[in-house]
């Protein structure tokens, strides 16, 4: 046995000069199950978010929109839920917001609204619009505490900031400087027991170079145990940077650990905890989850449309993945230098098999036809997988035919309505013009007789007289009432359904002897399809100008996108159709 023993020290040899070859590489070891726990669970948080947000909008959709007030609440109350969420969302209901506060003429309302364009342009990195907003809100002009408490915070973020993006010896220290007199306002509003006043003044001393004071105001903040998600999530993403300045990396991590739980809980893509946990591991040799976590934090930044967060993401997201794919190819050698110890030990393994077959020659033959019954279960097993697969594909195909007869079902209701419709304007139309024409026609007959019996009388005064007597403008009038009235017939709910496409102040009113007016007229032709500007100028006597400066006056006043408003007439309704 003594040659066995020389052969295995030979391979043992080689396994000690491949761990050689493998580059060593120092890794802290975090643990991040909590984290990846609820980074899976991060739907949930924004379902709950969302339903939260549809909840809000239904009750606004369902508001009128006289009722300014309420509109103005409700809109707000978007604007909160999407501030750290969504970034095109909230922008949108900030400027709603302001739409409505001007409307209003509600200077406390028109204040907010600012404030509220201003926080969204400057979460989003849009630091010179940012500015050109801020700039125009005079602080002598906000009445209430809480107002000027979100200006100067808002400056304050803004400079700080700014700080940050210049990164220099001159316009930092300025920046800084000049966040620092606005957080002394600030502080100066604010309770002493208050959230914000123990954060910004931490902040500030930090700002400072005053690690202790900060510090010491940190502490404080998370020992009292009544913080929101997100406040804990600002609060430990802040304090960390403390411990980064100190080189003490474990306590930075748990606090940044800390701050993407609170964010991901309270449903926050705009954040940097994540970014700035990836950093701290990426420079750690962590590569693994620095990787991981930095792809999340770019999955938030593109989610909210955060401009400064994809910047920063571009420096840091390329040098990871690059290690990483670094790390890989090292792995892979290793597997190689690895997989060459695996052959030795093998080919040792089948010279020590030979010695000893004979003992284990009953063993052998068991193993198989165990390992023949696995086989075949495995088979099975798969037939199986195979057969369930199948089956549910065709409960999925079920399930996508129901679905497409259920669309050519509604699209078939849809025609038929149309036809309906379209069938009742012939009716009703046809028989409008034979009656309109037959009229036209005695009266051209009563005409023919009567100028007969003149010219054989060869009384030209009674010619003269009968024609001047002929008033085409009475006839085009007569026409065009004939017209409203077949239509009305029709359509009897068009004006009331028209008018519902306004806001009350701009709605038809007709007067004692109109039964439609010139706008409805318009509209009125165009619902009955005649869509060429020429042919409707036409029949009403205008020029296509005038027709078109019709059309455009009453879209600009209608609550009805211009492009969708024609769209929206067509909708209007013939007769009651079950």
């Amino acid at each position: 046995m003594a040659w066995l023993k020389r052969k295995f020290s030979i391979v043992f040899v080689c396994l000690f000069f491949v761990n050689q070859n493998i580059p060593a590489q120092t890794i802290h070891s975090y643990n991040f199950t909590d984290l990846y726990q609820t980074i899976a669970e991060a739907d949930k948080y924004d379902a709950i978010l969302s339903h939260s947000i549809d909840s809000v909008y239904l009750l606004l959709i369902s508001t009128p929109s006289s009722d300014l007030s309420k509109q103005y609440k409700l809109s707000a109350a978007l604007f909160d839920l999407y501030k750290v969420y969504k970034y095109d969302s909230a922008y949108f209901y900030a400027k709603r917001c302001q739409q409505i506060a001007y409307k209003s003429g509600d200077k406390e309302k028109i204040n907010d609204s600012r404030l509220q364009v201003c926080f969204t342009l400057l979460s989003s990195g849009l630091f010179k619009e940012t500015g050109d907003s801020i700039n125009i809100i005079s602080v002598n002009q906000l009445k209430t505490n809480a107002e000027k408490q979100e200006y100067y915070t808002l400056q304050a973020r803004y400079n700080y900031d700014l700080a940050d993006y210049a990164h220099d010896n001159y316009f930092t220290n300025y920046y800084n400087h000049l966040a620092s007199s606005y957080v002394d306002s600030l502080l100066a509003l604010c309770t002493t027991e208050s959230f914000y006043f123990g954060y910004y003044k931490g902040l500030m001393a930090i700002r400072m170079g005053k690690n202790e004071e900060a510090t010491n105001c940190f502490t404080k903040l998370l020992t009292a145990n009544n913080l929101t998600n997100h406040e804990l999530a600002i609060l430990t993403s802040t304090f960390c940077d403390i411990y980064i300045k100190n080189g003490n990396v474990d306590s930075a991590v748990a606090l940044l650990k800390q701050a993407a739980i609170a964010d991901i809980k309270s449903s926050t893509k705009e954040t940097s905890a994540l970014f700035t946990l990836s950093q701290l591991l990426y420079k750690e040799g962590d590569i693994d989850n620095a990787s991981n976590f930095i792809r999340h934090a770019n999955d938030d930044a593109k989610f909210y449309g955060s401009r400064q967060r994809k910047v920063q993401l571009i420096s840091i997201l390329p040098l990871i993945e690059a290690e990483k794919l670094k790390q890989v190819e090292s792995q892979k050698k290793a597997l190689i230098g690895y997989s060459s110890v695996i052959t030795l030990l093998l080919l040792a393994v089948i010279i020590l098999a030979v010695i000893v077959n004979r003992q284990v020659k009953k063993l052998k033959e068991a193993q198989i036809i165990i390992s023949e019954a696995n086989k075949k279960q495995q088979e099975i097993n798969e037939e199986l997988s195979i057969t369930n697969a199948k089956m549910s594909e065709l409960h999925q195909r079920e399930q996508e035919v129901n679905k497409a007869l259920g669309v050519i079902n509604e699209k078939l209701s849809s025609v038929n309505n149309k036809l309906f419709e379209s069938n009742r304007i012939k009716e009703d139309y046809i028989g409008f013009f034979f009656s309109t024409n037959t009229d036209f026609f005695n009266r051209i007959d009563r005409f023919k007789l009567l100028a007969e019996g003149k010219i054989r009388e060869r009384n030209l005064e009674g010619i003269k007289y009968l024609i001047n007597n002929i008033d085409t403008r009475k006839e085009k009038e007569d026409l065009l009432r004939n017209f409203d009235k077949a239509f009305l017939k029709i359509f009897p709910n068009f004006i009331e359904d028209f008018n519902q496409l306004f806001e009350p102040e701009d709605r038809i009113v007709l007067l004692d002897n109109e039964i439609l007016n010139t706008n409805l007229r318009i509209f009125a032709l165009i619902r009955m399809g005649v869509h060429d500007i020429s042919k409707i100028a036409q029949i009403l006597e205008y020029s296509v100008n005038s027709i078109n400066t019709y059309k455009t006056k009453v879209k600009n006043k209608s609550l009805i996108p211009n492009d969708k408003f024609e769209q929206r007439v067509m909708q209007i309704q013939s007769v009651n159709q079950s």
